[in-house]
């Protein structure tokens, strides 16, 4: 079971507008916080605050990009597939099913087969 602190990060994260969509946008393609906080219609440092926020509970993963002109800037990807909440006895508890990179994947499928 994670951490009570975790547990209320997560559902906080995925209470929050901004945060919400930012996963929602960054599903299927990688995007720059210019390219968020015009699709969230948001300030950039509100991106970026969330941002910080996702990336810290593993949520949200980042890779350096070179543009034509030189310049380097990160783009973000989501890092989830789905996340489960169960009621427990105790209170809730909370499955994060993190994407598997193509590497660990193709790994995983090879040993599967020794």
């Amino acid at each position: 079971m994670p951490e009570e602190a975790e547990v209320d990060d997560v559902v906080d994260l995925l209470s929050d507008g901004y945060a919400w969509r930012i996963l929602v946008q960054t599903r299927n393609e990688a995007k720059s916080v210019d390219a968020l906080s015009d699709a969230c219609d948001a300030d950039p440092s509100t991106i970026y605050r969330r941002v910080e926020r996702l990336q810290e509970a593993d949520l949200l993963t980042d890779d350096q990009v070179l543009d034509p002109d030189g310049h380097h800037y990160k783009v973000y990807a989501a890092n989830l597939d789905a996340v489960h909440v169960y009621l427990e006895e105790h209170g809730f508890d909370v499955e994060v099913d993190r994407r598997e990179a193509p590497s660990d994947r193709f790994t995983r499928l090879y040993e599967g087969f020794k």
